[in-house]
């Protein structure tokens, strides 16, 4: 056959024998296209090939079958190859000329600073790291409830979410209580163990107000070697691309864990740290992840630790919501995920031991870095608590619920004052536990400091001190390593030698370095922040690099060993790009001179509400190991007040 079209450019001229027959009808395993042109001298001709192919369904190991989004408009039959290749023949130009308008912005920016454009080629870096939104096992459905094949387990899973029937009257509104709503909810979940599927799943389409679109559920990996759905630590960093470029597709995301944090699960999942079972997921917790074997049904596909007790998932929901929400200025969103960010904030009482409005971390890698472990007072997950209680605070304005928004903005006010102990002079100690690392310079110390700036919220440190421990990490973790051409290493010495507490201390992890360059710029460290970023360009995309275009990996060490290629957090560079361009935000003016400053004017919110925050936290507390009554008993009984 190759023979045959080398020689006559088509296949015209086979020579066929009686060896050869026609496939059957139905029956043909393959096709075959030629086509022949003549091209003038000095001019240039196209020629359009279409490859498509039609697979409506996506089914999960559980049983569990979706219909994936361009089913609105092909059907769900799988006879659609040829509809779709005829529409890209006829529309590709069409397509491309709509992508260069939607780049033409960015690479013709003229507030972007020229240093940033020469290292990454003219902007390119910005749209290349897109890649993985497509090739990162990427799966779009059409947002209704799957086909089940397999036997549900709904009947042991309970939400304070509702269901679909709730739509028209939500689990609470800008006029009640949110404590009492979510108390009065918890009364009336005995008899719903055997309502629809739907309010006992991570289902976001649920959480739909009426009128709004359902555009469907979005899912990515986490990457390619660690194969979980949006995992959620990660999605903080990735999420830009998403939020800047496909907002609806972050939101729906964010419903999802929204409905996640109202649903416990109480099937029994083995944990690798210890060897022991474990609850798969905890009402008012934010799952590690959306799932794997059933996706929104089976959340946690992760199990290396326990995620319930993990501390900065928590307080990044908090923070991507309400950024969510300012930045597309979708109230009725905010309305319906305000009672899990509520649930998210009560949840995390139960990590301030001491009372004295910080969180602490329990001596294990109980954060993103899972291989690093923490204790006490940290820089990272204790500064995206402090943020994130300035953000609840923020988002009940946005949703009306004075007496939250003071509520959090007291808590906020003394967690602040808490984080700023870790200053040493020069920048944030990693934690105050009197470990190996206590005293490293992490290069993500100021997480929180970061999102507070992204959300425009008030800097939860001084100027000053952000930029003495920026100039910290630039110096320290990325001009140490590689002449600064490989990032910012994660963890430093105060000595100058990396540090070798755990493997995860001594990467470089892309994404990471991405934000932190955001963070700079934020801090208007600019040129500081391009120098970091193109560490990252110079190992990963250009031509005397490591040879890892389009398949960023997670991390790489000093010694140019990396792990996982293609990996999700690398989408944080367009963090650098929220950074820079300061997108327009939609939120009410927050007037802080009216809230209360300080622990001496506790009294000037409700004593009720305080009561209800206390309460739903107290219900929220992980359940004692030795108790044998099952959660839902425990819960019921501290309700109803039982013995």
């Amino acid at each position: 056959m190759w023979s045959a079209v080398k020689k006559h450019g088509s296949f015209d001229h086979l020579s066929l024998d009686e060896t050869s027959m026609p496939s059957e009808p139905g029956s043909s395993i393959g096709a075959a296209l030629a086509v022949s042109l003549a091209v003038p001298s000095k001019s240039t001709r196209t020629v359009t090939f279409s490859l498509a192919w039609a697979c409506p369904e996506v089914k999960f190991p559980s049983g569990s079958t979706y219909h994936r989004q361009y089913t609105k408009y092909y059907g769900t039959h799988g006879n659609a190859a040829s509809s779709i290749a005829h529409d890209a023949i006829l529309e590709h130009g069409h397509w491309e000329s709509q992508i260069e308008k939607w780049q033409r912005p960015i690479l013709e920016d003229k507030r972007l600073p020229e240093c940033f454009k020469a290292f990454t080629g003219t902007l390119p870096l910005f749209f290349n790291e897109l890649y993985y939104l497509n090739a990162g096992g990427t799966i779009w459905t059409d947002g209704s409830l799957p086909t089940r094949n397999s036997a549900t387990n709904g009947e042991r899973k309970f939400s304070v979410g509702g269901s679909k029937s709730d739509v028209d009257s939500p689990i609470i509104n800008s006029q009640n209580d949110v404590a009492v709503a979510i108390l009065e909810r918890m009364k009336s979940i005995s008899g719903e163990l055997h309502s629809p599927v739907a309010s006992n799943s991570a289902f976001g389409p649920s959480l739909l107000q009426k009128g709004e679109e359902n555009i469907g559920q979005f899912l990515y990996l986490e990457g390619l070697e660690y194969h979980m759905f949006n995992t959620y630590d990660v999605h903080f960093y990735s999420s830009f691309a998403l939020l800047m470029l496909f907002p609806k597709l972050e939101l729906s995301i964010q419903r999802d864990f929204a409905a996640a944090v109202m649903m416990h699960d109480p099937d029994r999942m083995k944990i690798m740290d210890h060897g022991q079972q474990a609850q798969r997921k905890v009402l008012g917790a934010v799952p590690h992840d959306i799932g794997l074997n059933d996706p929104w049904f089976e959340v946690n596909a992760y199990n290396i630790y326990n995620t319930d007790r993990w501390k900065d998932l928590n307080p990044k929901f908090v923070l991507q919501v309400y950024r969510d929400v300012i930045a597309t200025g979708d109230k009725s969103f905010a309305r319906a995920v305000w009672p899990a960010v509520y649930m998210a904030m009560a949840y995390m009482d139960q990590f301030d031991k001491d009372r004295d409005g910080m969180i602490e971390n329990e001596g294990f890698p109980d954060q993103t870095y899972d291989l690093w472990s923490v204790k006490g007072v940290s820089a990272y997950t204790g500064g995206l608590w402090v943020a994130a209680l300035q953000a609840a605070s923020a988002m009940a304005h946005e949703v009306g619920d004075k007496a939250s928004e003071e509520h959090f903005w007291l808590k906020f006010q003394k967690a602040k004052d808490m984080y700023d102990q870790l200053w040493n002079g020069s920048y944030f100690n990693y934690d105050n536990g009197g470990g190996r690392s206590s005293s490293s310079i992490q290069a993500e110390q100021l997480a929180g400091q970061w999102y507070a700036r992204v959300c425009q919220l008030q800097p939860i440190v001084d100027e000053d001190k952000a930029q003495s421990a920026l100039k910290k990490v630039y110096d320290f973790n990325v001009l140490k390593v590689m002449d600064g051409e490989r990032g910012a290493v994660n963890g430093m010495r105060p000595d100058g030698t990396v540090d070798m507490t755990a493997i995860q201390s001594k990467e470089v992890w892309i994404g990471v370095t991405y934000a932190v360059a955001a963070s700079m710029i934020h801090e208007g460290l600019d040129e500081m922040a391009f120098k970091t970023a193109s560490g990252v360009f110079e190992a990963s995309w250009s031509q005397k690099g490591l040879g890892y275009s389009f398949q960023t990996p997670e991390a790489w060490t000093t010694d140019d060993k990396y792990r996982s290629l293609a990996y999700m957090r690398p989408l944080a560079i367009w963090a650098m790009q929220w950074a820079l361009s300061r997108p327009k935000l939609f939120k009410k003016k927050n007037n802080t001179e009216d809230l209360p400053k300080g622990a001496d004017h506790r009294l000037h919110f409700s004593s009720s509400h305080n009561d209800g925050f206390e309460r739903v936290a107290k219900l929220l507390k992980l359940p004692d190991e030795k108790d044998s009554r099952s959660y839902f008993q425990i819960i019921f009984d501290s309700i109803c007040k039982r013995k």
